[in-house]
């Protein structure tokens, strides 16, 4: 909650417990006094789809969707047909932490307004920006390279930092489909040290960009 409001988001309201309010007055004075609702815990666990609700709520639009191809100079994360809701949150909030300023997500991805996927954001979702494309035809018209996350790639320790790039995250089963993979620049994996067949996607994508991006 306290990301969404420092980060400027078009909070319409906010429903809190006294005790929360109380401890954030200075956030919330950027707000209209009647878009402040003070409510109980039984209330709030009536509104929210959590087992065990957090202390405050807000209401917001939905932000459009940011559909500009990304520019030179820069590194996006690109997500084809990520189906769990925890996931996709974690791959947002891995981009927020490695600075990456946009996620674009194939049309088959799970919804990013997802209740469960807004929590496991953990209010990345105030930073980052989201797109959404069709993964080969973003990878068709893109100037910039790209690097598909496979099991079969090139070790990503042979790669320096990325000064630009997309850097593509398949499905959690599936992985990137066959096309795709077709379609990018470079082929990339984690080397495997021990016997375990995979890799969960976002964890993979943060062992990647971690060794990508810093």
């Amino acid at each position: 909650m306290q990301e969404l409001l420092q980060a400027g988001m078009p909070v319409k309201a906010v429903y809190a417990t006294g005790e929360w309010l109380g401890q954030h007055t200075a956030l919330l004075s950027r707000l209209p006094a009647d878009a402040v609702k003070t409510v109980d815990a039984v209330l709030l666990k009536q509104l929210s789809s959590l087992t065990t609700p957090n202390n405050a709520m807000a209401l917001l639009d939905m932000p459009a969707a940011d559909n500009t191809l990304p520019q030179r100079g820069t590194v996006v994360l690109a997500l084809e047909a990520i189906q769990d809701p925890g996931n996709m949150g974690t791959l947002i909030r891995i981009a927020d932490w490695f600075g990456i300023p946009q996620v674009i997500c194939s049309p088959d991805c799970v919804d990013v307004y997802n209740p469960k996927t807004i929590q496991a954001t953990m209010g990345s979702i105030a930073r980052v920006r989201i797109a959404e494309h069709d993964i080969k035809e973003l990878l068709r018209q893109t100037a910039l390279p790209s690097y598909a996350a496979t099991l079969h790639g090139e070790d990503i320790t042979a790669f320096s930092k990325l000064p630009e790039g997309i850097i593509l995250i398949g499905n959690e089963g599936r992985g990137l489909t066959e096309e795709t993979i077709a379609l990018a620049t470079h082929r990339i994996t984690i080397p495997r040290l021990g016997g375990a067949e995979s890799l969960n996607a976002a964890i993979a994508a943060g062992i990647i960009c971690g060794r990508l991006l810093i």
